[in-house]
């Protein structure tokens, strides 16, 4: 069995599912999409099923390779936590706008964004995978970071929701932008995330001064 083809079918498989959806996508259309026999592919997978758990297994891989790269903890959100407090605001800056690229300029995430976008209302295991990697979990994750600079989890929360709140709108922004103005929201991005850097700067300041 080729590893080779099987990740060469995923990546077909997420193509379609980011197209048309994961319920409206078959086994058979994947296989058209490569130019295969449904037997050829099932020799590889048992089920789109099989497809969707690759991918999401191909997602994990990512995060952690981008986690090393940006030397960001890549597990606990208290290990992040704990670490926060020794990374600078331009390392956060750097790994935010990373986030924003990686979801939107780079093919693989881009699509599986697209995906859970598409199936968020039609599946629970996708409403699940949506609220994991594009809603409650970021959240929750910059919740767990902004403790360390608050005086309650309300307002670690808070913070938590008008730092993510904006980027998620962008998400959208950027999607309907024409190519040409898709910088602009780069700009916007990066503009945000100035500005909210420098307001946890000053918080923090004013946090170990006490």
């Amino acid at each position: 069995m080729s590893c080779e083809t099987k990740e060469q079918i995923m990546e077909a498989a997420l193509e379609l599912f980011s197209q048309i959806g994961f319920l409206g996508t078959s086994m058979s259309d994947i296989a058209s999409q490569l130019k295969i026999t449904k037997g050829a592919l099932y020799k590889h997978y048992e089920s789109k099923q099989q497809i969707l758990e690759r991918i999401i297994e191909r997602m994990a891989e990512l995060d952690l390779e981008r986690a090393k790269k940006y030397e960001m903890p890549e597990n606990e959100q208290k290990e992040f936590a704990e670490a926060y407090n020794h990374i600078s605001a331009e390392k956060i800056r750097e790994y935010s706008i990373a986030q924003f690229k990686h979801w939107t300029e780079e093919k693989f995430p881009s699509q599986f964004r697209k995906m859970l976008t598409l199936e968020q209302f039609r599946s629970k295991k996708m409403s699940e995978l949506h609220q994991t990697y594009l809603a409650t979990g970021p959240i929750e994750y910059m919740t767990e970071i902004f403790k360390k600079m608050t005086d309650s989890d309300v307002a670690a929360r808070q913070l938590a929701l008008e730092f993510y709140g904006p980027i998620f709108i962008l998400y959208s922004i950027y999607d309907g932008a024409e190519e040409d103005a898709k910088k602009s929201v780069f700009i916007q991005l990066e503009n945000h995330i100035e500005n909210f850097i420098e307001r946890l700067e000053k918080e923090r300041t004013k946090k170990q001064s006490k």
